[in-house]
Order: C-alpha cells, then structure tokens, then sequence
C-alpha cells in the first residue's frame, strides 16, 4: 500500500490544505506513515513569504533525502509558484506543483478548467484535524498588492467561500468533537468582494453566530487570524460585543507604526492613531484581551525616526505577543527595486529592540491574566494548552489519562518561563 507524509511549512492556510489533502488521500485508500522516511511520497506544502522561508524550504528537501533517497518528494504550494525551476533540481523532487494548481493533489474526478482556479474558490474541505485546534479556511488570496509582499503573486487575486459552506464545515467540525476553530484567511477584508450578494467579514461573522451562538456560547469558541487595521470600525464593535463565541483576543496585520512607511508600503489606508482609538473602545466590550501584531522593520528607506515612531507605537499598544519580522526582499515586488536597502546590523539591531519591547509587553500581560480568578484553556497535549487570551498554559501535574477535548476551566498559579503555570478548578 502506497504511504504518505506531508510537510507543511507557513500560514495556517497551508496548514488548512494539507489536512484537506491528507483527509482526500486517506479516503482514497492510502497510508499515512509514522515519518517522512518511511513514507513513498512526500508533499511539501511551501512558503514563499521571506527568504527565511525559502532557506528552511531548501533545508527541508535535502533532510527528507537525506533520510529517505528512495522518496519521492513534491513541493506544491506559494514558494512553487515563483521558485519551479530552482525547486525542480533539489534531490528527490519528482514533481512541483505551484498555488494555483494545489487542488490537483485533491485527485478529483471533475477538475475546473485551465486558469479556472484564478477566479473559484478552491475546493478545498475537511472533516477533521490532526491537531487540537482546526482551521476554517473562508478567503484565499489578496487583491492588494503592499509593495513588498508576494503573497498576490504567489496566490493570486482574492476569491472567497460561501457562507453556507463555511456553516456546514464548522457543524461538521463542532459534531466531530472540536471546541476551538480558527477563522482564517490570507485577507480576510477582501471577503465577499466577489459575490453577487455583497456581503463582508463582519456579515459572515454574524451568520456564524445566528447559527451556532445560542447553542455553542460558552462550550466552543472561534478566533479570528488576523485583521487589517482598515477593517476595525463601529460594525466590528457590534460583532464583537454580541459574539457568545469569538475568542477576546486579535491579531493585527500592523507592519509598521510610522505613517510614511505605511504609505511606502502601499498601506496608506489606515493610520496608526486610529487603531489606538479602536482599541480604546474596545476595552469597553472586552475589559481584558489578548493582542498580537505583525511588525515588519528596516522597509526600504525606513529611517531611525520612522524606526522610532514604529516602537513608540508598539510601546502604546496593549500588546501581549507580536512577530517581528525584518524586511527582506521578494522578487516580483515593488519593493525589491526600492532605493534604501537596509544592511543586515540595522535589521538586527532594530528587530532586536522591537523584541525586548513584544518580550516586556507580554510579561505584562500575563502577570496581568494571572491574577484572574479562571481561565478557559484548550489543552494541545497532556500539560500544555492555550487559554481564551491566546497565551500559553501549563498544567501543574498534567493529565493522567486521555486529553479532555472540552474547555477546561482552570486556575491561574504562576508565570514561569514565558507562560502562565495553572491547575484545575
């Protein structure tokens, strides 16, 4: 019988595909093996969003050949949609398969034609999750081209699911045991955009809670994966302070704090001041909640005030994580051919800051958490969960026996190592 192994690297998207994929794969009468080297057939699901990704891709193949020389190895995904030629020659690859055509590895007996999937929602779906937390993938590629990303190049314009498939796939996944979702999507304020039917995020949000809030409030709970600044106005509010299930926490896509570089970057559409008003309000609905932020340093021409006025920012914002990222140049991006790029001890100096800045945020925060009374925690593992604030949780003795699928209540005890120690109430 034929094994497989898949690899995925990057986003929760690719996360998301992958299960479809694997989900597929077994229904048609495949193994999954226990690793790579064991496995006939090897996907690579791939990133192409820094070079870092592309490196760690690399490193990847060459491993899996290493432990496996018989393997066949395929790479589908963003960073085959750009890097084909130069992936094609790694060891054990037999084949490379961009974003575009991903749905293939679906095998399905009806394929959209030619360019097809440019315009469609891919049809991708799941039942199940191998992990303890599933991904609803409701959007997929973005129609707005920030100068330095890649992501529309490697994706291609945004296309949105329906709504009423959304529906079904989260009863199917809250009927199969799991009490955490993750709504996710590469831009999630382009949702909608092309049905008939003009609907928006916050409209599908609120078609979620019609349909599962009375039922689910309180015993599941939904996240949201990551917002632009532009879509935090009074209709998120309301969303928010009606929700009996989304999470109080989010994620931002920030990048950075300085309006000169925003517009440089081709996200003159939002100003930092107005996330800071948003905030406020929001502290009226949610008195505590989590935050975290994509923070991209060193863009091109990024000067040491606009570098300042990105980590005053952040030094405002209730921050309980963040990712820094330093820039680094995408081909095919406006970016790339920028005058001012910046050398590697200016992008580690000033990632490093914005660091020990996110570090001393969170230790805030939870110091601040652990003063509460109660937590709700889904647990990934036998002593290790998320609580409702997305910060880490560990379980003082840990569970004896099987994993318990529902929310657990527990009890803050400690911070300790970048996490919050808790026992059960």
């Amino acid at each position: 019988m034929k094994k497989f192994w898949i690899t995925t690297l990057g986003c929760k998207i690719n996360q998301y595909e992958s299960e479809s994929i694997r989900e597929r794969w077994l229904r048609m009468g495949y193994e999954q093996a226990d690793n790579d080297a064991e496995a006939h057939e090897i996907v690579i699901n791939s990133c192409a969003v820094t070079q870092a990704a592309l490196r760690d891709l690399r490193q990847t193949v060459r491993g899996i050949n290493r432990r496996n020389p018989e393997g066949k190895v395929i790479i589908a995904g963003c960073a085959a949609q750009v890097f084909a030629e130069e992936l094609a020659e790694l060891p054990g690859v037999v084949d490379v398969i961009p974003q575009e055509r991903k749905f293939e590895l679906l095998k399905l007996e009806e394929r959209p034609e030619a360019g097809e999937s440019e315009t469609i929602f891919q049809p991708f779906e799941i039942d199940d999750y191998e992990r303890s937390r599933a991904v609803v993938k409701v959007q997929d590629g973005c129609s707005h081209r920030c100068t330095y990303c890649i992501v529309p190049i490697t994706r291609g314009p945004s296309v949105s699911r329906s709504a009423d498939d959304v529906l079904k796939e989260i009863a199917r996944l809250l009927e199969a045991g799991f009490r955490e979702m993750i709504i996710s999507g590469i831009n999630l304020s382009h949702y909608g955009r092309e049905f008939e039917e003009r609907i928006d995020f916050w409209d599908l949000m609120e078609r979620i809670e019609d349909e599962f809030g009375a039922k689910w409030g309180g015993r599941a709970r939904l996240r949201i994966s990551s917002l632009e600044p532009g879509q935090l106005k009074e209709r998120a509010l309301e969303i928010f302070a009606r929700s009996e299930l989304i999470c109080p926490q989010l994620h931002l896509s920030l990048q950075s704090g300085d309006s000169s570089v925003l517009k440089r970057m081709g996200r003159g559409h939002y100003k930092p001041d107005d996330v800071l008003v948003f905030l406020d309000k929001l502290k009226e609905i949610w008195p505590v909640f989590g935050l975290g932020a994509d923070i991209l340093t060193c863009f091109p021409g990024e000067t040491e005030e606009e570098f300042n006025n990105t980590l005053e920012f952040c030094r405002k914002l209730p921050l309980s994580y963040a990712h820094v990222f330093p820039y680094s140049i995408r081909p095919g991006t406006a970016a790339a051919s920028m005058k001012g790029q910046l050398d590697a001890q200016t992008k580690k100096k000033r990632g490093r800051l914005l660091r020990e800045l996110v570090e001393e945020k969170k230790q805030e925060f939870l110091h601040k958490i652990s003063e509460m009374d109660s937590l709700k925690v889904l647990f990934q593992n036998k002593n290790k969960g998320i609580c409702e604030f997305y910060s880490t949780c560990i379980l003082e003795d840990g569970f004896e026996n099987e994993v318990p699928r529902d929310l657990v209540e527990v009890k803050p005890v400690a911070v300790k190592e970048g996490s919050l120690t808790v026992k059960t109430k």
